[in-house]
């Protein structure tokens, strides 16, 4: 399963979704296409916007601007891979922290 923890200013993703085998799951492609092409569209817009860092299986976000446009960007993010969590609730969940 895919588990998205939402923080203040971090977002952690972590697993796989097992939908299908790796490079057929596509589960994992949409999620990684969303993410992948909402940390792009960050960057372009302001580079320093945020960090990330990528591991086995994990990928960790830190939000380090307060620029409008790219929380914007996030939020849509959000929105969208919590769309896939209603079609895919055994794939992909998202956690709130406080």
């Amino acid at each position: 399963m895919i588990k998205v923890h939402i923080s203040k200013n971090k977002i952690v993703i972590t697993g796989h979704a097992k939908f299908a085998a790796y490079g057929k799951d596509i589960v994992c492609a949409s999620a990684s296409s969303i993410v992948i092409t909402s940390i792009n569209a960050c960057l372009r817009i302001d580079k320093q916007s945020l960090t990330y860092k990528e591991e086995q299986d994990k990928l960790t976000i830190l939000l380090t601007s307060d620029n409008k446009i790219v929380h914007l960007i996030i939020e849509n993010m959000l929105a969208m891979l919590s769309e896939l969590t209603l079609t895919y609730k055994k794939n992909i969940k998202i956690i709130k922290e406080d």
